[in-house]
């Protein structure tokens, strides 16, 4: 009799093992907003376990739910990049992610606004030039101005010492005046 209570140990003994922990991820709901994603949580389902922090603790088998990724803005175009935004329920066209069209008008406009442009640059070019032409010129003038000032000047300062100088001989002689010769001989300075 005693072997048959030897058997139910036996079964005790195979459960004593550390059991394996496995996560299975669930698939997330299939509900999307075309503005926002939705936040991603999961479920992972564990088996029976032995706490890591205590041994004297076990879990029994349990489902955990996780958030995965936080609830965030949608940045894609709607409808797949097709292009079309949805706005009270009426379609429009987003000429960012249309393509441009192209026909003989436009294109013989783009060429001529190609032609006008580089027309303008040409005579800004022009213009920049004659602008630097002017400056220098400008800048001449007033150098030349500057200087005919101090002359005018001088030229006054001048006139009034030589005004002074001619009114002199006529109020005072100072200077006794020298007899005039006729030669080119000097005069003697003996003789007096």
């Amino acid at each position: 009799m005693k072997p048959l209570y030897l058997i139910p140990l036996l079964f005790l003994s195979a459960c004593s093992t550390t059991p394996k922990l496995t996560l299975r991820p669930q698939p997330p709901s299939s509900a999307t907003d075309t503005v926002r994603y939705p936040e991603v949580v999961r479920a992972y389902h564990f088996g029976r376990y032995v706490d890591p922090n205590d041994d004297l603790m076990m879990h029994e088998q349990h489902t955990v739910f996780r958030v995965e990724e936080n609830t965030r803005w949608d940045l894609h175009p709607p409808g797949g990049g097709n292009g079309t935004l949805v706005s009270q329920g009426m379609p429009r066209r987003d000429t960012a992610f249309s393509p441009v069209p192209v026909n003989d008008a436009v294109l013989a406009e783009v060429n001529s606004q190609k032609l006008a442009t580089i027309q303008i640059m040409m005579q800004s070019r022009t213009l920049a030039t004659a602008l630097a032409q002017f400056q220098t010129a400008l800048q001449q003038t007033k150098t030349n101005l500057q200087e005919t000032a101090v002359l005018r000047a001088t030229v006054s300062n001048l006139k009034h010492r030589l005004d002074a100088l001619e009114a002199a001989p006529e109020q005072s002689p100072q200077f006794p005046a020298l007899p005039i010769s006729t030669t080119n001989t000097p005069p003697d300075p003996l003789s007096p």
